[in-house]
């Protein structure tokens, strides 16, 4: 069970941030550079469904209530995933602040997508 909503969770990012970055680029809005290109934003959206889906496995295993302890970790995971993208301002002549925005956002897609799927966050409970 866990398994098959990891790979959902994994999926579904790729697919949100795949569609994401093709409506930034058509836009025209953001100048592309390296990091908002679909190599690493494919790559790196599967790493981060994966390492929560990780994540998850182990607090479901090992906390109480996993879901809640698991949203707590997700949003300051999501908070620190923040940094490099603000780290590429400075270090990335090619960087440009919509640009870093759309990469900030595509973090957003991941968490939202992984706490959707992986918890049962904001759903009813079913009875069995």
């Amino acid at each position: 069970m866990l398994a098959r909503r990891g790979l959902t969770a994994v999926v579904v990012s790729i697919a949100g941030n795949g569609l994401l970055l093709a409506l930034v680029l058509a836009s025209g809005v953001v100048q592309p550079f390296m990091p908002l290109s679909y190599p690493p934003v494919l790559f790196l959206s599967a790493v981060g469904a994966i390492g929560a889906a990780l994540v998850y496995g182990v607090l479901s295993q090992r906390v109480e209530s996993p879901d809640k302890t698991f949203l707590r970790v997700a949003v300051a995971a999501l908070v620190l995933s923040f940094l490099p993208d603000i780290g590429l301002l400075f270090g990335d002549p090619q960087a440009t602040i919509p640009g870093v925005l759309v990469l900030m956002a595509m973090h957003v897609v991941v968490a939202a997508v992984c706490v959707g799927t992986l918890t049962r966050v904001g759903r009813a409970r079913r009875s069995a």
